[in-house]
């Protein structure tokens, strides 16, 4: 089958970092951490008290009171970075099909803080259900994907993905896929999370994911680093419109890159812990090269899964060694993590976004929070630490892991006509 070619031709981004994708794109290159003490909530009483927070964002800047009591933030954060994705496309819809044009977004949650403030109510009532009508649809995953269809008349397939920390990545992967198959001409892609909350803190928390390093949140995220010890989440979205490359041509659209390869796997391992030999991890990165008709050492850069967490940031250079051999040793490897903290499900589309961003810039964010290195990753590879790295990006490679297994990896390419 003759496969249609796919191109990137607007970003959208609102991270803890910069609320555009300027700003993300700025915070990333200067190193900047997105870590502070909570203010969502008092997390006085939490072994957590930190987090990598959106700052400065207003939803009644972007939607009337009634829409912003009728959503939940994650979808606020979607529906906004979507917007600035869209317009940074430059359609005139009015004069496009939007019957092909679809929506992917995906959240790992969805309306979490909806759902607890709730259910509190409820059990803190007389057991009257007393229940706010919108409870629902603001809470499931999949309505921030309505709404964004809703608001621009896009009428091509719409629907979430919901596969953890992979969740936004494997939206990018089915958008891809879609319209190199034919069946829609655009699609704006991606994710949002909004799960700095009592119980989102608390259930981390409770699994032991979460760093502890209230003393000093700015370096808590140190992914690689011998003395990390858990992820720092984070909240957000990333936003990007894939498009046909005929489509995109014919209207005269500027270029980010081309999706060109993309690949996926399940662990079949453990519930949380990522398989021991990392072959989830390798056999999505294989596929990406295989499904782009590349060979390893083609690629350039790899903005990695890199979460801080202790089992995680050994296997997956050990995964990297695997698939590329000795050319893993030329290849800029970096965790933008570092800086963002963990956007769970919206992680795949802010992290696709940078890796995009290094092709087009020919420039590497760093991995910050580098002290010591750790004897049981192998420090010959080249982490990017503590400063940006200019380089040619002509391929780079972005991973996303989930709890489940769930496993994904794209591969973006500069734009050759």
């Amino acid at each position: 089958m003759d496969l249609k070619r796919v191109v990137v031709t607007g970003l959208g981004a609102l991270t803890p970092i910069g609320n555009t994708v300027e700003d993300y794109w700025r915070g990333l290159i200067n190193g900047v951490s997105g870590a502070g003490p909570i203010t969502r909530f008092d997390a006085s009483k939490f072994k957590t008290r930190f987090a990598c927070e959106v700052k400065g964002f207003n939803a009644e800047s972007f939607f009337d009171r009634k829409d912003v009591r009728k959503y939940d933030a994650y979808s606020h954060y979607g529906i906004v970075c979507a917007d600035e994705a869209i317009r940074d496309a430059g359609f005139e819809l009015a004069k496009e099909n939007t019957d092909r044009f679809g929506v992917v977004w995906a959240s790992g949650i969805g309306g979490l803080d909806t759902f607890h403030t709730e259910v509190a109510a409820f059990v803190k009532g007389d057991g009257t259900p007393r229940f706010n009508p919108f409870f629902i649809p603001k809470m499931i995953a999949d309505i921030t994907a309505g709404h964004i269809s809703i608001k621009y008349g896009f009428r091509g397939p719409n629907f979430a993905i919901v596969s953890a920390c992979a969740s936004s990545a494997n939206a990018i992967l089915d958008s891809y896929n879609y319209i190199r198959l034919g069946k829609a001409d655009v699609f704006i892609s991606g994710g949002s999370e909004a799960a700095i909350t009592p119980v989102g803190v608390g259930g981390f928390n409770a699994m032991h994911a979460l760093s502890t390093r209230n003393d000093d949140p700015s370096t808590a995220s140190r992914p690689f680093d011998k003395d990390r010890d858990g992820f720092v989440i984070g909240e957000g979205a990333g936003g990007l419109v894939l498009e046909e490359l005929s489509h995109a041509l014919a209207r005269g659209a500027r270029i980010y890159g081309e999706v060109v390869g993309a690949g996926l796997s399940g662990d079949a391992f453990h519930m949380t812990q990522p398989h021991p030999e990392g072959l989830g991890a390798i056999i999505s990165m294989k596929t990406a090269l295989e499904d782009a008709g590349m060979k390893k050492e083609e690629i350039d850069h790899i903005n990695t899964h890199g979460t801080s967490t202790p089992l995680g940031d050994i296997i997956e250079p050990k995964a990297i060694l695997s698939v590329f051999g000795e050319h893993a040793y030329k290849i800029n490897i970096n965790s933008t993590k570092s800086m963002t903290g963990h956007l769970l499900g919206a992680a795949g589309a802010i992290e696709a976004i940078a890796a995009l961003l290094a092709v087009k810039n020919d420039l590497i964010p760093p991995t910050i929070n580098h002290f010591t290195d750790d004897p049981e990753i192998d420090n010959k590879l080249n982490f990017t630490f503590n400063k940006a790295q200019t380089r040619i990006v002509n391929a780079a490679l972005t991973n996303a892991f989930g709890f489940g297994g769930h496993n994904a990896s794209i591969i973006f390419k500069k734009f050759q006509a």
